[in-house]
């Protein structure tokens, strides 16, 4: 499977996964300002972003911004993991095949067993690496009131990875034709007898909600707030296995490796505002109320696929928070742990967030964030520590949020345009 290929293959499902709406992931949807705060968001979330990770917030009470109404068009981020060098194999890998059709085996035979033992040790270097991609996509509006406030969003994230299989008997086939005659160089034909595969593994979520969320002030001068969301769900899933060289772009067709599921959905969030100035916030969000689960098409079972099930069941995560006039810092649990779906970790992730604001006009933010779920066993490219950082510029109104995210295994950028007034 050629580089060249491997774009046309990620351009084919990103094509069919976008056929009815935005392109969207099992993964969590966050704001560009949560991205850059190390994913945290429950108890300190804008009322604008307030869909995407705690309803409740949406009436909560933003006295220092001007928040009759919120925009954001758009929020989009974006993920890159390859911790093996995946694609730089697998252009290495086709470069070798190409040689080797191309060379004279008969004059040149040397070269050609050079070739065969290469290209032996690139497939076993290849095996169960992994290339991993994250993009997303979100755009919100809010109506925050004193006492009841509504909002509308919609979320996602598209998860694609690629991952290499070795196959025992191309061990055999090319450890051969490393001693092997020229009559039986010249009559090998890679495309045909490699046997070692790539395999494609995709996964979606489509969210469209409406979130509704009331205040009341409690008689100590805290505040209590409860939020609502009731959701559009879609599930999507792509799997597509094919030999290195077997892939064919004319013959490809989506809808034979994709499976569909839709749904009515809810999340739920309380948030509880106390102290002298209210500066302490303690928030919870229950997502996905309602658990939905997916098998992948797994349609060619004769090159190993095995089905496999997105499951999108009720997510608990709980935060504290503390605000002050030029400062935001924040601590945040799951409490329950995201089976994966594909060639990636578990993930139940403890984070730590901070901005600080300069008046209102700009903010710096950072964080960092532990994935408790994460071993040694994963199926795929590492999630276990990750670092981030952003900056915010909110004059007269308007707002621009940038957010940059690394780790090990991991690098990934956020941007988001928007406007309060």
């Amino acid at each position: 499977m050629t580089e060249n290929h491997l774009t046309k293959l990620a351009i084919a499902i990103g094509l069919s996964l976008a056929t009815t709406a935005t392109l969207a992931s099992p993964q969590q949807p966050m704001s560009s300002r949560s991205f850059a705060m190390g994913g945290t968001g429950v108890a300190v979330a804008h009322p604008t972003s307030s869909g995407l990770a705690n309803p409740a917030l949406l009436a909560s009470d933003q006295s220092n911004r001007s928040d009759n109404f919120g925009l954001t068009l758009p929020s989009v981020n974006a993920r890159f993991a390859d911790e093996e060098d995946t694609i730089n194999q697998v252009d290495d890998i086709q470069s070798n095949i190409d040689r080797f059709a191309e060379l004279n085996r008969t004059s040149d035979s040397d070269e050609a067993r050079r070739i065969a033992g290469d290209l032996r040790r690139q497939l076993n270097e290849f095996d169960e690496d992994t290339v991993r991609v994250d993009t997303g996509l979100a755009i919100a509006a809010a109506i925050p009131t004193e006492e009841s406030s509504v909002g509308f969003f919609s979320t996602g994230n598209l998860r694609a990875t690629v991952r290499g299989e070795f196959d025992e008997r191309d061990e055999a086939f090319l450890r051969g034709l490393e001693t092997a005659d020229e009559v039986t160089l010249a009559t090998a034909d890679l495309d045909r007898d490699l046997q070692s595969r790539g395999s494609i593994l995709a996964s979606a979520v489509i969210e469209v909600g409406v979130s509704l969320a009331r205040s009341t002030e409690l008689s100590d001068g805290s505040a209590f707030q409860i939020g609502f969301s009731p959701k559009y769900v879609q599930l999507r899933t792509f799997q597509y296995t094919e030999r290195v060289s077997g892939f064919e772009d004319d013959d490809f067709d989506g809808s034979e490796f994709e499976t569909t599921k839709s749904g009515l959905n809810f999340d739920l969030g309380m948030a509880y505002s106390f102290g002298e100035d209210r500066e302490w916030t303690a928030g919870a969000s229950v997502k996905n109320l309602i658990p939905m689960d997916l098998e992948s098409a797994a349609s060619r079972p004769e090159l190993g696929e095995e089905k496999r099930k997105l499951k999108l069941h009720p997510m608990i995560t709980t935060g504290i928070a503390h605000k002050g006039q030029f400062h935001v810092l924040t601590a945040e649990l799951d409490l329950t742990e995201k089976e994966a779906f594909g060639y990636e970790d578990d993930t139940q992730w403890l984070a730590l967030g901070a901005e600080f604001d300069a008046f209102g006009y700009a903010q710096l933010r950072a964080g960092a964030r532990q994935n408790l779920a994460s071993n040694d066993d994963n199926d795929g490219a590492e999630e276990e520590t990750q670092f981030t950082a952003g900056i915010g510029l909110s004059p007269f109104g308007a707002r621009l949020d940038i957010g940059a995210l690394y780790s090990d295994t991991e690098f990934g950028a956020a941007i988001e345009l928007g406007a309060t007034f």
